[in-house]
């Protein structure tokens, strides 16, 4: 082994597979598609139930209640984007989980009950109906993994 040899040997790395640093390979992409997908099937979800039920309510009560409904669904889908806004953050910097969103249904309740003319329970339950939809989309591909 001769270790006097100083001669500058040229090293060839293919890298044709490998990703850039800084730059994200191919399965963080595809999992935020696969995100993005879910996230816009949650919303779809989450504004047909409000639809379906607004009609309902406004059927078999009155329009006061619907709206009412209509009031918390509505705070809902903000709800779930400021949460999905939240999730999509996850790994940086930010470190305060939740104290908004919790805010922005302690202001809704709130609201519900200083104001005659809002009525709590259609507030509330308008507001659980992402819930629904988190519910009908685990029954769903729990039942029927490949659609």
């Amino acid at each position: 082994m001769n270790t006097s040899d100083t001669s500058p040997e040229t090293i060839t790395v293919d890298d044709s597979d490998t990703p850039e640093v800084g730059t994200a390979g191919a399965e963080p992409n595809t999992s935020m598609q696969e995100y993005y997908k879910l996230q816009q099937e949650l919303y779809v979800i989450t504004l047909t139930i409000t639809g379906i039920i607004f009609v309902f309510v406004w059927v078999f009560y009155s329009l006061n209640i619907a709206l009412n409904y209509l009031i918390g669904a509505t705070t809902s889908v903000v709800y779930l984007r400021m949460l999905a806004k939240e999730v999509e953050s996850i790994g940086g910097d930010k470190r305060s989980v939740g104290k908004t969103r919790l805010a922005i249904f302690v202001g809704l309740m709130i609201l519900a009950t200083q104001l005659n003319q809002l009525k709590i329970l259609p507030i509330f339950l308008g507001f659980l109906t992402y819930k629904a939809a988190l519910i009908i989309y685990v029954v769903r591909t729990s039942l029927m993994p490949n659609s």
